[in-house]
């Protein structure tokens, strides 16, 4: 083939690949871009197309070096800069973000979308010097401050309402139903909920132990990210949560979709409840700097007029355990595996997870981390935490005398995947993600005393027509292409 040829089929295949990107087949679009790349990698589009679709599978660490590889081809290539800009920006990296931004703007002068953009990253950098100014020592409780008691529910409040000292099974229901209708519950119940959730969060170990009896079930989900209607999809399939029927949600509770004060008050209720029939680990976007970028932040603001709520919202997925373990059998976690052998169970019991996660350590990568189908460990595709191998997995699991670790974190087509030899699964519980991703949602339930993991998938069901991320602040929004 002549060079003139192959510059033609690369073209091709880019043209291709922006077909699939537009339909949302994020992963046949990166297969594309690829495929041009390897024809023609002197072409810094196809670089940076393959790093902004990297940011809309979440893999942020490869679409930096991506975008970064599209301005080494071109120093004043626009959409590098931006691409990789979105990437940090999508990390919580402000600093980073602000420069490439600034770099956009001198080339472009007076772009006004990268001129957005620029001050929600000084913003944003401003509020996080002045928290750090501020900090102390001292963990101060937003909780602390807050009397439910004392706020008044209006003769005009038509909602579900607890009826003495704490909530019932009726009360659940008709909030349940009152967020399918669209109608808020008054701020009062919404405060009583949230301390008793925090009360029972904190008395819990970073590692909950679960006991199911023979003949006794426990059903998993993975990520909801604020889709309350594919939340009670899964209810109606699966039944509600009770001590007879247990559910362990995997984390990723919030975020992306824009229902989800409406998801986490559900799930937080029926912790309130049935305090052994729901159980709640915590995930990546259960944390202040995701929640800021990524809609939580805004959504409750929105909802409840309210700058204390989101901090107190904080305080309690802090308290929020960072594994389980079912039957001494099944290790559940959000994200993955460790950047060390010889992690035991002991070592997760003690750490001290009442704080806004670090960018390292055991704690970090339970949140972060994702599995790849080789072995050894490698640097993540996120940018945080780190890719691990089948014999990772399988060190882990014997070191500890566990058979399976179940993680979640990642979207699958088909709502989960079995990897490293079955001994890891993966499931994700947010069908067709950010209504983008077409992929399927699923949950896992698994029965004693065998613990064999049994499959249910499902698609998404209609929801009022309210966008992901709605409640983002724009400049991120837009970055992610929403």
């Amino acid at each position: 083939m002549t060079d003139a040829s192959i510059r033609a089929e690369a073209e091709q295949l880019k043209e291709q690949a922006n077909a699939a990107f537009q339909a949302c087949k994020f992963s046949h679009a990166r297969e594309l871009y690829t495929r041009a790349i390897e024809l023609d990698g002197s072409n810094p589009v196809y670089w940076a197309n393959r790093a902004f679709t990297n940011v809309k599978l979440e893999e942020y660490g490869t679409a930096i070096m991506d975008a970064t590889k599209a301005i080494e081809l071109d120093r004043k290539y626009v959409k590098g800069y931006y691409r990789r800009g979105a990437a940090y920006l999508a990390l919580g990296k402000f600093k980073e973000g602000l420069k490439d931004l600034r770099q956009v703007c001198k080339i472009v002068p007076k772009d006004p979308d990268a001129m957005r953009k620029i001050r929600e990253c000084e913003n944003a950098i401003k509020k996080l010097r002045f928290e750090e100014a501020v900090a102390s020592d001292e963990r101060r409780s937003v909780a602390g401050t807050i009397d439910y008691s004392a706020f008044v529910v209006e003769d005009s409040y038509t909602g579900a309402r607890i009826q003495g000292q704490h909530l019932d099974l009726a009360f659940v229901k008709q909030m349940m139903q009152d967020f399918k209708d669209e109608k808020r519950l008054h701020k009062r119940y919404a405060y009583q909920i949230m301390r008793e959730a925090l009360d029972l969060l904190s008395s819990l170990p970073s590692l909950v132990e679960v006991t199911i009896p023979d003949k006794c079930h426990i059903t998993v989900c993975g990520d909801i990210h604020g889709q309350y209607y594919d939340l009670l999809n899964i209810f109606e399939m699966n039944g509600l949560p009770s001590n007879e029927n247990p559910y362990l949600f995997n984390g990723d509770f919030v975020d992306r979709g824009s229902f989800s004060v409406e998801v986490i008050l559900t799930l937080f209720a029926f912790k309130c409840l049935y305090p052994q029939g729901i159980y709640l680990a915590r995930g990546n976007h259960e944390s202040q700097s995701m929640n800021k970028i990524y809609g939580f932040d805004g959504e409750v603001k929105a909802k409840y007029f309210s700058d204390v709520m989101p901090e107190y919202f904080s305080e309690i997925f802090c308290a929020l355990p960072l594994a389980h373990v079912l039957n001494s059998k099944v290790f559940v976690v959000h994200g993955g595996l460790f950047s060390t052998d010889n992690v035991k169970l002991s070592d997760i019991r003690a750490i001290d997870r009442f704080k806004q996660p670090p960018d390292e350590g055991l704690m970090c990568e339970m949140l972060w981390s994702d599995p790849h189908p080789g072995l050894g460990r490698q640097p993540s595709k996120r940018g945080v935490g780190l890719s691990f191998g089948s014999d990772v997995t399988e060190k882990f699991l014997e070191q500890n005398n566990l058979d399976l670790v179940v993680r979640s974190h990642e979207v699958k087509p088909e709502g989960y995947e079995q990897e490293h030899k079955g001994k890891l699964i993966t499931v994700f519980s947010a069908p067709n993600y950010c209504d983008q991703i077409g992929n399927k949602g699923a949950f896992v339930r698994f029965v004693a005393p065998h613990m064999k993991p049994e499959f249910t998938t499902f698609k998404d069901v209609p929801h009022p027509s309210v966008k992901p991320m709605a409640y983002a602040p724009q400049a991120y929004a837009s970055s992610f292409g929403f």
